[in-house]
């Protein structure tokens, strides 16, 4: 998926949208996407303009947004869809991404029932990992 198609998918636009591109979608199962991180992002200004790095939190953020994809896979999108972010356990925050690197976000599904799928993320930079954490998503029908 390209910006245009991920535009699409989330109502999230920038600033907010967290992911550039996804490039592996197996339906059902995972999907990874990537950020890159860049020196002139709203967030390095605030929060560390020393080195502008990207807070750990918002690397969680741009998993749950990569996890829609994964998502549209599994229940009729034709109908609207709405994924709702219930609960995330087990966030692990290490060393944060800075400008000119590479965030490859990995979600993968590990249950899905009755409109409620468990998943599970990584953020890494070349191996390294930056975050990580399990999550809960309600899926439902747009109203």
């Amino acid at each position: 998926m390209d910006s245009a198609a991920i535009l699409n998918v989330l109502a999230h636009r920038y600033p907010f949208l967290l992911v550039d591109s996804i490039n592996v979608i197996e339906p059902g199962r995972r999907v990874e996407g990537i950020k890159r991180v860049t020196g002139g992002e709203w967030f390095g200004a605030a929060w560390h303009p020393q080195d502008s790095a990207m807070p750990n939190t918002l690397a969680i953020e741009a998993l749950a947004q990569t996890s829609a994809a994964l998502l549209l896979g599994l229940v009729d999108a034709r109908a609207g869809v709405v994924g709702y972010f219930a609960a995330i356990e087990r966030v692990r925050l290490r060393d944060p991404a800075v400008a000119g690197d590479t965030l490859l976000l990995s979600v993968e599904l590990e249950s899905f029932r009755r409109g409620i799928a468990h998943l599970k993320g990584r953020a890494t930079v070349n191996g390294r990992r930056v975050a990580s954490a399990s999550f809960t998503t309600i899926v439902r029908a747009a109203a």
